[in-house]
C-alpha cells in the first residue's frame, strides 16, 4: 500500500477563521479520509511554520509591548482580528532582538501566547463542529538544526550562502529557470520556507508521495519547494486553492473585510449545528469543495450556503433506506489524480451528482465526514 504525506500550508494563530480557512480545512479533511480508504496517509501540519513566522511573533511582541495587560481567557475570534489588523495598520516590523525570545520559545515547542491559545481553543471547538480531523494540533516532529539543513542543501547546489560576508541566504534554483528566493536575511531571520524545509526533508525517504495544499497566491514558493523536496528523492504534487472572495473582493486576513463571514458567524447562523451534525457538515463540504472547487473565483454567499445544507438535507431523507451496492474503494480509485491521492472535487461533486448520490449519507461516515 502507498504512504501518502499531506502537507497543508498551516493557518498562522493570529486571526478568525474565514471562508478561504474553511475551504482549505474541509478540502484537507476529505483528502485525508478519502484517501485513507486506498492508502497509508499522514497528515504533517505544521506547527513550525504557523508559529515560527513572522507574522506570528512579531504579533505576539506588538501584544505584549502595546496591550501586555489584556486579558484574552474570553476573548472571540473577531476580537483577536481586530487586534491583528491594528497590529499590520502600523506597518513597521519589529526588530529581530525584539521577536527572537518568541522564536527561541517556538523552537522549545513548550510555550504558546495566551492569544494563540484562546484561538486554538476557539478553534478546536469549530473543528469539532465542522467534524473535521483533530490535524491543527499533532504531536510536532522532529525538525532538522537550521545549519544541517543548509548543509544538505549546499551539498545538493540548492543554496546560495553569503551570511559570512554579511549577506543573507538564498534557495538557488536557477538552473532550472527560477529566480532566487531569499530564505534567510542578513540579521538572521528566517522565512516560512525554511521552516518546512526543516521538517518536510527528513520525513520525505519515508513516503512514496507528499502532496502539497496551500493557497494558490504561495504558488511560485511552493513550485520551487516541491522542486528542492524533488532533489532529495521525493515524489511531491501540489494542490493550489483559490481564496473565496467576499463581495468580490480577496484579500488578507490583516486587512479585515472578514467581518460577519467567520466561522463563529457562520456556526451562529445556524440555531444549533450540533442538533443535526451531519448534514451541517455534509452540507458546508458541498459548499466549499463542490461549489466553490479548487480554482473557482466564486464569493462566499450565505444563501448558497443554506442551499447545499438543504441539499444535504434531501440526500439524507432519500437515502436513508436504500442500499448501496458500489463498493467504496472502488469508488474512490475512480476519483484519484493520477492514481495517488483522492481528489475532494470529484468526490464530493459525485455526490452532489443531479442523477443521486451513489451513496445513501450514512454510509459517508468515516471517509467523507
Amino acid at each position: 500500500m502507498k504512504k501518502i504525506l499531506v502537507a497543508p500550508v498551516p493557518i498562522t494563530p493570529t486571526k478568525p477563521l474565514t471562508p478561504s480557512h474553511l475551504k482549505g480545512v474541509l478540502w484537507v479533511d476529505i483528502l485525508l479520509k478519502a484517501t485513507s480508504r486506498i492508502a497509508e496517509v499522514a497528515c504533517h501540519y505544521s506547527p513550525l511554520v504557523a508559529l515560527a513566522s513572522e507574522q506570528t511573533v512579531g504579533f505576539w511582541e506588538y501584544l505584549d509591548r502595546r496591550h501586555k495587560h489584556v486579558d484574552f481567557t474570553d476573548f472571540t475570534e473577531e476580537q483577536v482580528g481586530e487586534y491583528y489588523i491594528r497590529y499590520h495598520a502600523e506597518q513597521s516590523r519589529p526588530p529581530y532582538d525584539a521577536i527572537a525570545p518568541y522564536l527561541k520559545a517556538v523552537e522549545c515547542g513548550h510555550w504558546l501566547h495566551p492569544v494563540s491559545q484562546r484561538l486554538n481553543e476557539i478553534w478546536s471547538s469549530q473543528f469539532t463542529a465542522f467534524g473535521v480531523q483533530q490535524f491543527l494540533q499533532p504531536k510536532r516532529p522532529a525538525a532538522l538544526p537550521v545549519d544541517e539543513l543548509i548543509d544538505q542543501l549546499a551539498e545538493r547546489e540548492l543554496c546560495i550562502d553569503l551570511r559570512a560576508t554579511g549577506g543573507a541566504l538564498y534557495l538557488d534554483l536557477t538552473e532550472e529557470g527560477l529566480p532566487l528566493r531569499q530564505a534567510i536575511t542578513r540579521d538572521g531571520r528566517h522565512n516560512y520556507l525554511v521552516s518546512f524545509l526543516r521538517e518536510l526533508v527528513p520525513l520525505a525517504p519515508n513516503y512514496d508521495h507528499i502532496v502539497l495544499v496551500y493557497d494558490d497566491g504561495l504558488d511560485a514558493d511552493y513550485f520551487l519547494l516541491q522542486r528542492i523536496l524533488s532533489r532529495f528523492g521525493a515524489d511531491v504534487r501540489r494542490v493550489p486553492l483559490t481564496r473565496v472572495p467576499i463581495s468580490g473582493v480577496v484579500q488578507s486576513a490583516r486587512q479585515g473585510g472578514w467581518q460577519r463571514y467567520t466561522a463563529s458567524a457562520l456556526l451562529s447562523h445556524f440555531a444549533n449545528p450540533d442538533a443535526d451534525s451531519q448534514i451541517f457538515q455534509l452540507g458546508a463540504r458541498f459548499y466549499f469543495v463542490g461549489v466553490l472547487g479548487k480554482s473557482r473565483k466564486l464569493s462566499f454567499d450565505m444563501n448558497e450556503f443554506d442551499y447545499n445544507v438543504a441539499r444535504a438535507r434531501r440526500l439524507a431523507t432519500t437515502s436513508c433506506n436504500r442500499r448501496c451496492d458500489l463498493p467504496v474503494d472502488r469508488f474512490l480509485k475512480g476519483c484519484t489524480i493520477k492514481q495517488t491521492y483522492v481528489d475532494p472535487f470529484k468526490v464530493t461533486t459525485s455526490l452532489m451528482s443531479r442523477r443521486g448520490s451513489p451513496f445513501p449519507s450514512h454510509a459517508l461516515d468515516g471517509w467523507y465526514i
